[in-house]
């Protein structure tokens, strides 16, 4: 039985976060602004683990990685993928499911200028374990992380060494939980006009995990 909390929609363990969203929400009133639960199918065999809200994203909508740039590449490439029912996720109320996989985020709230500190992370690294947890107990198979913050969150949150498992784009990680830990740059705007991230790269991910898994494309 686990002794890490469930997810908490008013969780204010943070105070620079919490501080930072009550900010965001006197700007802002009709955003979210507040932490942003996983979305997805509840029995995925495919957990993508992004690092936090965009500001005008998932902080915006409340759901990971919709309504801004980030969620652009993804959306598009779960779907050609057969992982999402729509190739764009814009609302909450959208109508868009996703299929045999799940997405969340290492931190669950907005930080500054989207770089969430190092205790912030450990902090909210408790959620992330239950969500694990409650993954493999459904019969997950596999984690993606984008970017190295949410990489080495996963490898916190399931108890195995960051320096054992170093993060390289398309890396792919055989973790003693029994799951596959894959490795993505995160598909963030700088990411992807700058190049480091193309849409083939980040596609060639994708297909060695479906392979994996066999799910069909």
């Amino acid at each position: 039985m686990t002794q890490s909390p469930p997810f908490q929609l008013d969780c204010r363990d943070c105070p620079r976060l919490a501080q930072h969203l009550n900010a965001v929400r006197t700007a802002h009133p009709d955003y979210h602004a507040r932490p942003v639960p996983p979305f997805g199918d509840a029995a995925a065999r495919l957990l993508i683990i992004g690092l936090a809200p965009g500001l005008h994203g998932a902080n915006r909508t409340g759901r990971p990685f919709t309504g801004d740039y980030a969620g652009i590449l993804l959306y598009q490439t779960l779907h050609k993928f057969g992982l999402a029912s729509h190739s764009e996720s814009v609302a909450v109320d959208d109508g868009l499911t996703l299929s045999h996989c799940r997405i969340t985020n290492a931190v669950k709230c907005l930080p500054p200028a989207n770089k969430p500190e190092p205790g912030e992370v450990k902090r909210c690294n408790a959620y992330l374990k239950v969500e694990l947890e409650e993954f493999i107990a459904r019969g997950g198979q596999a984690c993606l992380a984008l970017g190295t913050v949410a990489h080495r969150a996963a490898l916190m949150a399931l108890g195995q060494p960051a320096k054992a498992f170093p993060f390289a784009h398309g890396a792919r990680h055989a973790l003693a939980s029994g799951l596959t830990l894959y490795d993505s740059y995160h598909c963030s705007r700088y990411n992807t006009q700058t190049r480091r991230l193309t849409e083939p790269m980040f596609e060639q991910v994708f297909a060695q995990i479906c392979q994996d898994l066999a799910m069909t494309k």
